[in-house]
């Protein structure tokens, strides 16, 4: 893929070792995503980015609010880890992650909206970009988000693109027109 298209690529899934980074990155990717892996080696993202820099280590973090609780998730969300993930969030950015992707379970997959709570506590907590992932379901959820939460970077999305729902030239071209910075 990173021979025939040229945007960066984040690569993630069984990330568990240094030697996982050095072989995506090997293939052509710029940054690797680590979620089970650091929660299995806590080391891994601090080893990882004296490697490979911060800007290079991506934490994504499966959140759940569990009995009132942020809680992380490992094994794509089936594993509650009785971790506190706003504090997670915040050791693992102390330890060199340069970015994070914050899945919320409670709104993935719901089409509703963003989970607007948890990325307002991600963004307090680091200085670091923040990409929002789970919930989108319509053009607004976007604009709703980087209206209310400036300091996310990002939002992610994947079926409404998938199944046609939303057209990302009319998403790009309604963000200009709300004011949010975005690349036509």
């Amino acid at each position: 893929m990173a021979s025939t298209i040229f945007i960066p690529l984040t690569v993630g899934g069984g990330i568990n070792t240094v030697e996982d980074f050095d072989r995506v990155l090997k293939c052509g990717a710029d940054k690797v995503s680590v979620n089970s892996g650091a929660i299995r080696n806590p080391d891994l993202v601090r080893e990882a980015a004296r490697l490979y820099g911060d800007q290079c280590v991506v934490l994504s973090a499966d959140v759940k609010r569990v009995d009132g609780v942020f809680r992380v998730f490992a094994k794509g969300g089936r594993e509650n880890t009785g971790m506190e993930a706003i504090e997670w969030i915040r050791r693992c950015v102390g330890n060199g992650a340069g970015e994070v992707v914050v899945n919320s379970i409670d709104t993935d997959g719901v089409k509703g909206g963003f989970d607007l709570e948890l990325l307002e506590r991600v963004c307090e907590a680091v200085t670091v970009p923040v990409i929002a992932s789970g919930g989108a379901g319509r053009i607004e959820d976007f604009i709703a988000l980087f209206q209310k939460l400036p300091k996310v970077d990002a939002g992610l999305a994947a079926s409404i693109f998938h199944f046609g729902e939303v057209q990302i030239p009319d998403l790009k071209r309604l963000l200009r027109e709300n004011d949010i910075s975005v690349r036509l």
